[in-house]
């Protein structure tokens, strides 16, 4: 089996025997559903290759290649009445350059165009009655005469637009200085942006464009770009495409099941397991019976599994780093933090009424930023997911997986504990934990930085929740762990558990799970700098001290018994932690 990791290419693809996951029985569907589509994703999740697919498809000069791409695939046994019949036109905006002064962007986008229509017109010089004519200076006239010339033929176009929001989002959020002007320069108005779209709508008034099919990963700049062209339909929430991108749990299965004839020292059910935690969990419609796997992880994993024989070394694929960038978004928006935090927290406590689903750049540069507009926000991005309906038909939004949860961490780990000072002490003591189960140093380490940070933030979480936060930022690591807070078990949720990956158990490495109290100074009677000047051993003795700890020991024990049954663990070691306040925190290791 060859996996297309990184391979967008449906030619390609189909013609050198990578896999493929079928899904040209769709067709008909997007068909019938309307001319001008506008479908939106997170970063690689497969838009590039949808179109590519729909290009090899509707192109009419691939009409002799249809058998070898696609006779083996759904629509092969039943073509739709539309398939090679038309010219096909791709832009990718993704290929413009976002940097420099808006002159230097318009000429960018220029040029982008008119080498599309260039390349076009080599590709169907056979067919066309005569030269369309390339204005270097004006794309926009170069498009007037490329409609032109095809209203002599007796075929339509298709026009395939990819990321068409990349350019003008990386303007938006760029931080030079000017990016957002350049951005409302280009979208408000009659800017150029605007103006593309505005000659796409009246190309497709009956001036020969026929189909428009356009991705992108958020809706920032259809609002401001909806007078210019307000006749697109979003299909990106509807449930009949909610896996139109994305594998679901069966296909993935179906694919481990496979690999395992490869040979390798692993287990399709283990290997599903972990897939499952680390890249699954998506849903892109309210009414999704099922959750998807993202598909440039998965054959990221797959590709590691046929070529190794054993797991990726890191979980994370650093082609989705360039979404950490999203995140800092957020984090520096007006309680974007605060935000972050309440989804790392689980629970599904994230709650809107719905899904904004067009929001301009007025919106984006407001002062004040509310809780829907930065949850769907982070939903386009694919850093939040929709977990379904409460009972007041509210939203409920969660981090899809392990990996978009790792994103959170690290954003909050750099905010907390810049990488200088105590921080150069955190290996040491991860390492201490991990390898000898010995929690003293990571405490002193929280006590002496972590709770100075933390107690300074402007949020009203001072109890074990900000414990929680402290530990769960300094021990996520996916290099050896599945780091799960709030991990669900057959009677509640344990606080924080960190699993060893199967695939690495033949390393020095302890099963853990914490489970965390608060006790305030004002509970415990006893001021912050006599606390400070306590010995940890004497901590323990006291009593309101002591009966937080028996009630986290206990909720630690039951946990622990579903997590050791569930895992096959042999030796889980369990913490009960108390902090008191934010000065101090004491512990009690579980014995068997």
């Amino acid at each position: 089996m060859h996996f297309p990791y990184g391979l967008s290419d449906f030619g390609t693809l189909r013609q050198e025997g990578y896999w493929y996951l079928d899904r040209t029985d769709r067709l008909a569907a997007l068909e019938n559903t309307g001319r001008q589509l506008i479908f939106l994703r997170p970063r690689r999740f497969g838009k590039s290759l949808l179109l590519s697919m729909l290009e090899h498809y509707y192109d009419l000069n691939r009409s002799e290649q249809f058998d070898a791409l696609f006779a083996t695939l759904a629509v092969g046994q039943n073509p739709t009445p539309l398939r090679n019949q038309f010219f096909v036109l791709k832009w990718d905006f993704s290929l413009v350059a976002a940097h420099g002064e808006i002159g230097d962007i318009e000429v960018a986008l220029h040029r982008h165009i008119n080498g599309r229509i260039r390349a076009f017109a080599r590709r169907y010089r056979e067919r066309l009655p005569e030269p369309i004519q390339i204005h270097p200076e004006d794309s926009l006239t170069s498009w007037e005469t490329l409609l032109s010339v095809l209203s002599q033929t007796p075929h339509k176009l298709y026009l395939l637009i990819d990321e068409y929001d990349n350019f003008a989002n990386e303007v938006l959020m760029a931080a030079q200085p000017g990016g957002q002007d350049r951005y409302q320069t280009l979208l408000q108005g009659e800017g150029l942006m605007k103006t593309v779209f505005k000659s796409v709508k009246a190309a497709a008034g009956g001036q020969g464009l026929d189909r428009v099919f356009i991705t992108g990963v958020s809706p920032v700049v259809l609002s401001d770009m909806t007078s210019g062209y307000n006749v697109g339909k979003d299909i990106f929430l509807l449930p009949q495409f909610n896996d139109l991108c994305g594998f679901t749990e069966g296909e993935v299965a179906a694919v481990l099941n496979q690999l395992t004839q490869e040979g390798g020292d692993w287990s399709a059910d283990k290997a599903l397991a972990t897939m499952r935690t680390f890249y699954n969990g998506y849903r892109f419609s309210e009414e999704a019976e099922e959750s998807l796997y993202n598909p440039t992880l998965s054959l990221y994993f797959f590709d590691a599994l046929f070529t190794q024989g054993k797991y990726p070394r890191q979980m994370l694929d650093e082609n989705l780093a360039m979404d950490r960038n999203k995140l800092i978004y957020i984090a520096s928006l007006p309680h974007g933090e605060e935000l972050l935090i309440e989804a790392l927290s689980g629970d599904d406590r994230v709650l809107v009424p719905e899904l904004v689903q067009r929001f301009g750049v007025a919106d984006v540069l407001a002062a004040v930023k509310d809780q829907p507009f930065m949850v769907s926000l982070l939903y386009f991005f694919g850093i939040l997911t929709l977990a379904g309906l409460n009972s007041f038909n509210e939203c409920q939004m969660r981090i899809p997986n392990l990996v978009a949860r790792g994103l959170y961490v690290e954003r909050l780990r750099e905010r907390w504990l810049p990488p200088s000072g105590r921080a150069r002490e955190l290996p040491d003591a991860v390492r201490a934990l991990g390898q000898q189960g010995d929690l003293a140093p990571l405490c002193a380490l929280i006590e002496q930085s972590y709770f100075a940070v933390l107690s300074n933030r402007d949020y009203r979480w001072t109890n074990e929740l900000l414990v929680k936060f402290a530990f769960l930022t300094l021990l996520f690591d996916d290099r050896l762990y599945m780091a799960v807070s709030e991990l669900e078990t057959e009677r509640g949720y344990a606080d924080l558990a960190l699993i060893v990956r199967p695939d690495m158990r033949r390393f020095q490495a302890l099963d853990l799970l914490l489970e965390f109290k608060y006790l305030s100074l004002k509970e415990l009677g006893m001021s912050g700098a006599r606390v400070r000047q306590e010995s940890r051993e004497a901590l323990v003795k006291q009593p309101a001290v002591a009966a937080k700890l028996d009630e986290a020991e206990a909720q630690a024990r039951d946990y622990g018994g579903t997590l050791t049954k569930r895992h096959g663990l042999t030796d889980l070691r369990a913490f009960a932690v108390v902090a008191l306040g934010v000065e101090r925190l004491v512990f009690r290791p579980l014995s068997d």
